[in-house]
């Protein structure tokens, strides 16, 4: 029999034992409520639009003034700038390692610079037309999740090479400037293909993440509540798609730390017909239904009771009302709603819907008086939920579907509200829905950059979450978006 444990290897053991659980807790993943897949397809578009924004790039390279002697010809190469570029070949595309791969094959760079010839007496000045041929560029960018939870281009790698350089020259010195072009070309090459890569990691870690930084992380979406888009895990890549999962949590805005636990099904993306996919849980409409109800602003009153209902309520507690002060008797109706649980949604296959629980108040209410209570009953309410995606905008529609009332008090009055329920329900039907479909009409944004939005949207219902398909458009180009979000120097 092995000895038993001495004291402080008993120690050890039960703290293990106890702490164990703890740290399998906390490294378990966390949930996303919100995903975005990536497609080929979507990337195609932004390779063109990428496209124009590294022509633009590569037109404003800056290159270094070349000199030298050879012998007794002296000569200075000055003002250079690029006047054409041709970019036959050019590819985007998913790489599981460095995440996106961008290459562009035979490519050619016209030019134009400025000479100055001193040969012994000799002296000439004017400019010269050159071109590099056979360019081949790879830039790979590694996208990651900083410390923010923001998507940025963490790293950028770029290789480039130029296969010739060929000047054309005229004129009485044409034997003189053959006779140099070797060493100008050879410079001129060397000193262009410096600065392709500085110019085009630049355009990455710099300008690109510039763009990246508009796309929502902790936002507000009204006064009352905002949302938490920070990434979970650095993006998932195959040779086909880029995934990115959110956490997809509203929350109140007078409490920004509040953290929910997330017990949804995770949802899934599996298609990659369209340019991009969205997915988001019951998670991500439970959290802003709850961050609604801790913000207040599930609860309403309506003073202005249509007249016909007025009558028939005033008839359904006439015992009541009638034994009142006559100043009581007559004054105006209050009605009040106040949700008691935060509603909760469900995703199925044919459709989604949103349920709601509250105290359904009916009062008297005279002029500088207390409220008199004639009635509290408890509403029971279920919303069909029509979901729709305009440009970055998620945007809700509720629809009243059933609607049942019953006494806080006794059996006995609950069957005295029943002629009122087909009122009440028409009540919320016009008073009441119409606001809240006016709070959801603005939507909230789905974390794209800005300039580019969604278009023909698809929306699919699963089990415990929804996806949507779209295609991609950009409104602006990526130049426009980052002048207009450049931070003054």
């Amino acid at each position: 029999m092995p000895p038993p444990p001495t004291r402080p290897g008993l120690f050890l053991l039960v703290l293990v034992l106890v702490l164990l659980p703890c740290l399998s807790l906390a490294n378990a993943a966390e949930t996303p409520g919100c995903k975005i897949r990536i497609t080929a397809k979507g990337l195609e578009l932004v390779k063109q639009e990428g496209l124009r924004f590294v022509e633009q790039e590569l037109e404003n390279i800056t290159i270094p003034d070349l000199h030298g002697k050879e012998g007794q010809f002296h000569y200075n190469i000055s003002n250079v700038r690029v006047t054409h570029l041709d970019l036959p070949f050019s590819d985007l595309r998913f790489q599981t390692k460095q995440h996106l791969a961008f290459d562009i094959r035979n490519a050619s760079i016209a030019l134009r610079f400025r000479r100055q010839i001193l040969y012994w007496f000799f002296y000439d000045i004017g400019s010269i037309n050159a071109s590099a041929e056979g360019v081949h560029i790879h830039t790979a960018l590694e996208l990651s999740k900083d410390s923010s939870g923001r998507l940025k281009i963490s790293n950028s790698s770029c290789s480039a090479s130029i296969a010739r350089m060929n000047a054309g020259f005229s004129g009485t010195l044409r034997r003189v400037y053959q006779f140099l072009s070797t060493f100008i070309t050879t410079g001129m090459r060397f000193l262009l293909n410096q600065q392709i890569c500085p110019v085009l990691n630049h355009a990455g870690l710099v300008l690109l993440n510039s763009v990246l930084d508009t796309v929502p992380v902790r936002n507000p979406v009204d006064d009352h509540i905002g949302i938490d888009y920070s990434l979970l895990d650095d993006p998932v890549v195959t040779a086909s798609t880029m995934d990115l999962a959110f956490k997809g949590m509203f929350f109140p805005l007078r409490e920004e730390n509040i953290s929910l636990l997330n017990a949804a099904p995770e949802p899934l993306l599996k298609e990659t017909e369209r340019m991009v996919y969205l997915a988001v849980s019951e998670f991500f409409f439970d959290s802003a239904l709850f961050a609604y109800f801790q913000a207040g602003v599930l609860n309403m009153e309506i003073s202005e009771v249509p007249k016909d209902l007025e009558v028939l309520l005033r008839a359904s507690f006439f015992g009541s009302i009638v034994m009142m002060n006559p100043e009581v008797m007559d004054a105006p109706l209050l009605l009040r709603l106040q949700a008691t649980s935060a509603p909760r949604c469900s995703i199925q296959v044919s459709g989604m819907s949103v349920s709601v629980t509250a105290l359904f108040d009916i009062f008297l209410a005279p002029p500088e008086q207390p409220l008199v209570q004639l009635s509290s009953m408890t509403m029971e309410a279920r919303m069909s939920a029509r979901v729709a995606l305009r440009q970055k905008a998620l945007q809700v529609q509720l629809d009243l579907r059933r609607f049942r009332i019953y006494s806080n008090q006794s059996a006995l009055e609950s069957l005295a509200l029943i002629p009122l329920q087909g009122p009440l329900k028409t009540l919320l039907q016009l008073a009441i829905m119409p606001l809240i479909n006016e709070k959801t009409k603005k939507g909230v944004q789905i974390p794209l950059p800005e300039g580019m939005d969604f278009m023909k949207e698809v929306i699919t219902n699963h089990m415990g979450y929804l996806t949507i398909g779209a295609d991609l458009h950009f409104s602006e180009g990526l130049r426009e978006v980052i002048e207009k979000y450049r931070t003054p120097a």
